[in-house]
């Protein structure tokens, strides 16, 4: 079986989903549906489209009327609008001819040359369905896929005389309070609506824009021009609701409330390192405010539905409408260029300071709970349609946090959000290796090695073996300093002579051991057991006895 037709087994075999879609050929498939099921592909994810193949992945063939796929190309191209390129290939199936048409995501929206809009959605069963593409939710697409920025679009039916003066008061303060942009703090009202693009000229008349709006407008004007804009401040207890508050104020005004709200229940205790008092918070100030800033900012304003942010028994979440925008997923987020569904909103609460100016905020999130040796926050909730984080409440590990702020202390730096990770990692599963922290760090494996070796380094981590089988583990000086000797030892496994005679031990008692022996016995891999058991081969301390599978060691 070539390369290919595995490739198509296993779609077939996992059914239909939003990049999949199986289409019936047994009856010959009319043209208006085979392009109708292509524009859904492109105006969402793009996909495979397999044609001759029933919904519930029976082969049944290609009708005689397709079976010549050399024309499927340019009909597709020539029915739809703009006419879309794609690449049909045929696979066999069981004896049976199928065809397989790659569509490209579409940068721009598509439609069939009769004027049919659809994409693809997932039912609430995980099925795939085709609807209509609605004009409210064209912005929202283009958005998505950076091609619009709904925060620069202009609101016509407002004048700048309309809008709340106090609101730039704030604006200036929040500038000033949190370290922004100081060359703007000079300037006049309308030179600062225009520097930060908070108004334009339409026909000789400034007009907020959507961003000016949500900073500058009132809530009537919130209300009635951008209905979506909603907050919800929520504590439960239980099932008890302590708090539920819900805003439509521009946002500074809001970020501000919340902020007080949120503030009033940061539990706070402090610990001796070195000459400094280091504060140790129940939820990190720094990460709240990024992630908030991030659902405020990076939301879907074209969606209906509000900003939440949740305290409850296990911790703190914040989601907002609108998934993660094009090219960032759950595998990229830390490594992913800086973008946003809003450009010029972004920029503005940049340049008034209230989110990290590098872009790099989410790296702030990770750092406010790695470095009190909590777990990473959560983003595995997040869907197409939003973007969740969750923030464990869990009690802080002190000596992981003394032992970040030493090292802090000794380079003059924070740590870096990589070390971070894998300290973390390794502090709550103990042996690694590279390729088991490359995921969790979202970079190479050459680069996370090079991360790892300074570690080893710096003392805070020790390497076992060499080759594909080394291994990482925290360095007996972070176990004493925890006061977890005995963990250290039974981590770091035990050196040559010592698993020697182990194994020797172990044969004295049972008569003979096996490779599988070996390494539970040890804590060493399939390769490092091999390797072992040659070593006492060469040295004439056992004998092998069978092959493969089957062999068993005895004392020589």
């Amino acid at each position: 079986m070539s390369t290919t037709e595995r490739e198509v087994n296993e779609l077939i075999r996992s059914g239909e989903n939003l990049t999949v879609e199986f289409k019936s050929d047994a009856k010959s498939l009319p043209d208006r549906e085979l392009v109708a099921a292509v524009v859904a592909l492109a105006n969402t994810e793009g996909g495979d489209l397999f044609l001759g193949i029933e919904d519930e992945g029976t082969v049944t063939g290609l009708h005689a009327n397709h079976r010549n796929l050399s024309g499927l190309p340019a009909l597709i191209a020539n029915k739809t609008i703009p006419s879309l390129a794609v690449r049909v290939e045929s696979v066999e199936l069981e004896g049976l001819p199928v065809a397989r048409i790659h569509v490209p995501k579409s940068r721009q929206l598509v439609s069939t040359s009769d004027g049919l809009l659809q994409r693809r959605r997932l039912r609430l069963d995980g099925t795939p369905e085709a609807v209509p593409f609605y004009p409210h939710e064209f912005v929202q697409r283009q958005s998505s896929i950076g091609v619009t920025d709904p925060s620069a679009l202009p609101v016509e039916n407002l004048a700048v005389e309309d809008l709340d003066p106090i609101q730039r008061i704030r604006i200036r303060n929040a500038i000033k309070k949190y370290g922004g942009d100081q060359s703007l703090t000079p300037l006049a009202d309308d030179e600062l609506d225009g520097a930060l693009g908070l108004t334009v000229n339409i026909n000789g008349t400034r007009r907020p824009t959507v961003a000016g709006l949500l900073l500058l407008g009132n809530e009537m004007q919130l209300r009635q021009h951008l209905p979506s804009h909603e907050v919800a401040f929520q504590v439960l207890r239980g099932t008890d609701v302590l708090v539920n508050e819900f805003y439509r104020k521009p946002l500074l005004e809001t970020f501000e409330e919340v902020e007080v709200l949120f503030r009033a229940r940061v539990e706070e205790e402090e610990i001796q390192v070195g000459l400094f008092r280091v504060p140790i918070p129940n939820f990190d100030r720094r990460a709240f405010r990024e992630a908030f800033v991030n659902a405020l900012v990076h939301r879907d304003y074209s969606a209906l539905g509000a900003v939440y942010v949740k305290l409850d028994d296990d911790g703190l979440s914040i989601s907002n409408p609108g998934g993660f925008v094009e090219g960032v997923n759950l595998d990229n987020l830390l490594v992913a260029d800086p973008r946003s569904r809003n450009p010029l909103l972004a920029d503005i609460i940049k340049r008034i300071g209230l989110a990290e100016r590098t872009g790099r905020g989410i790296d702030r999130i990770f750092e406010g709970l790695l470095r009190y040796g909590r777990t990473a926050p959560d983003y595995s909730m997040s869907s197409a349609h939003t973007v969740s984080v969750r923030m464990s409440a869990a009690d802080a590990d002190v000596e992981f946090l003394r032992m970040i702020v030493q090292r802090e202390e000794q380079t003059g730096a924070p740590m870096p959000i990589d070390s971070l990770i894998i300290l973390s990692r390794l502090r709550n599963e103990r042996r690694l290796r590279t390729a088991d922290l490359a995921g969790s760090v979202q970079k190479p494996e050459t680069l996370v090695r090079g991360t790892l070796e300074k570690l080893v380094e710096a003392g805070m981590v020790e390497a076992h073996g060499t080759g594909k089988g080394r291994t990482y583990t925290l360095s007996a000086k972070v176990y004493q300093g925890a006061g977890q000797k005995a963990a250290y030892v039974r981590q770091a496994g035990f050196d040559a002579i010592q698993q020697e005679q182990m194994v020797l031990n172990f044969i004295d008692t049972h008569g003979r051991i096996k490779r599988a022996d070996v390494m539970e016995l040890c804590h060493l891999d399939r390769n490092q057991a091999y390797r072992l058991l040659a070593r006492m081969k060469a040295a004439k301390q056992i004998k092998q006895i069978g092959e493969q599978k089957g062999a068993v060691y005895e004392r020589a």
